[in-house]
């Protein structure tokens, strides 16, 4: 059996995989929402309720606000996201990312600013929920599919897609899926 997965039928998400959106979330919540002592490692659980001490209306506008075109255009992308994406998306093209943010624009832009390849080489699709993945994934043939959050990972299981957990502290629960701690070990995977 052939443990290498194919790049050509892989999916990515976005947030928390391509780009370091915790790391702007974080120097939000310690400039605007003075939570000065705030670190990347205290956000041990994707529901942030769980593991912040802040109210759901600050909370609320620190998501809403993180989606928007400013705070989107300011995102940086993990360490080694975008070489070997472009990678991919040159030798076994296109790309797809497939995220829960309710509007696409804005990320599809910067997906689009990051890496260098033409229009059509980069396919993105918002779906506005978390569960209605699946369903685009599996529509697009994707058999392997790169997430952060755990509850979305197991659910795509459930209907054949193999998620690669990309390591985050709060994904650290105990699960069956492969998993990576950053975008040289998923360039292993996919022996590129």
């Amino acid at each position: 059996m052939n443990d290498l997965i194919d790049p050509g039928k892989t999916a990515f998400d976005v947030d928390g995989v391509v780009a370091d959106t915790m790391t702007l979330f974080v120097e939000m919540a310690r400039n605007q929402y003075g939570m000065a002592d705030l670190r990347y490692e205290d956000i041990t659980s994707y529901d942030l309720t769980e593991c912040l001490d802040i109210g759901a209306d600050a909370l609320k506008d620190m998501v809403a606000r993180l989606l928007d075109d400013e705070c989107t255009a300011l995102l940086e992308p993990l360490p080694g996201a975008v070489a070997v994406l472009t990678s991919i998306g040159r030798r076994h093209g296109p790309l797809r990312f497939v995220t829960a943010r309710p509007t696409l624009p804005p990320i599809d832009r910067w997906l689009r600013r990051q890496i260098s390849l033409p229009d059509a080489a980069i396919d993105a699709v918002a779906t506005g929920a978390f569960e209605a993945k699946a369903d685009v994934l599996l529509s697009k043939g994707v058999e392997w599919f790169v997430e952060d959050r755990l509850e979305t990972c197991r659910q795509l299981a459930e209907v054949g897609i193999n998620p690669i957990v990309f390591r985050q502290p709060w994904n650290r629960e105990a699960h069956p899926f492969r998993e990576v701690g950053d975008w040289e070990e998923l360039k292993g995977l996919m022996g590129i």
